[in-house]
């Protein structure tokens, strides 16, 4: 179920960009997925480990590589493991996705619009445990529902917030530029990485801005990289075409691959 609210930013170059806010509904289905997953990797866990229980009582030696007494220690610490860490580990090295926000198309961000960083991602799922409360994550949902960003507690303590994803092969048909490799200019040596963050991200979510907003959008982003690196747009060329050019020359340049 798509949120109908947006997450909107005021970058530091005074760009505004708007991101759509997850919904319960989308973050149910993830949440659901991932559960799913541990599930079934928690029952392949807990059938190897009785396996190698059974044969060292048997003493079938070739396969009691685990003494029955600990048995009950190793699984208490999977399930621990299995539990804080999946969705933290997850976050940090998915860049803010698990399988089932993978699934359900949406990311963790910062309220800002960066990634969450390591603390981050580990803070706001440090917070599950309250968030469960007092069952089936009441207190989470409950959060969730009332909160105009679509928060739980872990998002308030962490400052982040849940977008819709928008996969790049989804927007890449609109990118009215040549797909072909386009000469380099070495001034795009100069275009950073988060303001290659900042043009991609435009580009990604202009189909979602108001008209007025993206077009006042494009001109700013437009305006700063051409002041930035000395590069100005031909005269038949438009913004958003620009902006293209300069993102895939950048990425052409094997700086950002």
């Amino acid at each position: 179920m798509p949120s109908s609210e947006n997450l909107t930013i005021d970058t530091p170059e005074q760009i505004v960009l708007e991101l759509p806010l997850a919904g319960i509904g989308s973050r149910l289905l993830a949440f659901v997925f991932d559960t799913l997953l541990q599930v079934i990797v928690f029952v392949v866990v807990l059938l190897v480990l009785v396996v190698a229980a059974a044969a060292w009582r048997s003493q079938w030696n070739f396969l009691a590589w685990v003494p029955g007494y600990l048995i009950a220690p190793l699984l208490i610490f999977f399930v621990f493991c299995l539990y804080w860490g999946y969705f933290a580990l997850f976050e940090i090295f998915w860049h803010g996705q698990t399988p089932g926000k993978r699934y359900a198309g949406i990311r963790v961000l910062k309220d800002t619009g960066r990634s969450a960083n390591v603390f981050e991602c580990i803070g706001r799922n440090f917070l599950r445990a309250v968030d469960w409360l007092p069952a089936f994550y009441g207190v989470g949902l409950i959060c969730i529902m009332v909160s105009k960003q679509h928060r739980r507690l872990g998002d308030y303590v962490a400052g982040t917030v849940v977008i819709h994803d928008k996969a790049m092969h989804e927007v890449r048909p609109d990118w009215s530029s040549s797909a072909e490799r386009a000469e380099v200019h070495p001034e795009v040596t100069k275009i950073s990485s988060d303001e290659l963050v900042l043009i991609e991200t435009y580009l990604n979510r202009r189909l979602d801005l108001d008209p007025a907003v993206r077009e006042d959008s494009a001109q700013r982003i437009a305006l700063l990289i051409s002041t930035k690196c000395g590069l100005q747009p031909a005269p038949d060329q438009s913004p958003d075409d620009f902006l293209e050019t300069i993102a895939r020359e950048v990425r052409d340049s094997a700086r950002f691959r």
